[in-house]
C-alpha cells in the first residue's frame, strides 16, 4: 500500500511540538480588529494546543501514525 500523503492545508496550519502535541493558531485575528479589545487581540496572537478530541483527525491529515 502506498504512503499516505500529507494534506497541504493541514501542513500550513499545524506544527508538532517536541513532546508530540499539535500547535495551532487562533482564528479571528486577520481583520475587523477595531472592535476587539487589546487583551483579546493579544491573546489571539499566542499559539494554542489542539484539543484531545480533534487530535486524532489532525494527525490523520498530517499523515502521522
Amino acid at each position: 500500500m502506498p504512503k499516505m500523503k500529507t494534506k497541504g492545508g493541514a501542513k500550513k496550519r499545524f506544527r508538532i511540538t517536541g513532546t508530540g502535541k499539535i500547535k495551532r493558531k487562533h482564528a479571528f485575528k486577520s481583520h475587523i480588529l477595531t472592535k476587539k479589545s487589546k487583551k483579546r487581540k493579544r491573546n489571539l496572537g499566542y499559539d494554542a494546543i489542539v484539543c484531545k478530541a480533534d487530535e486524532k483527525n489532525v494527525k490523520r491529515l498530517l499523515a502521522m501514525k
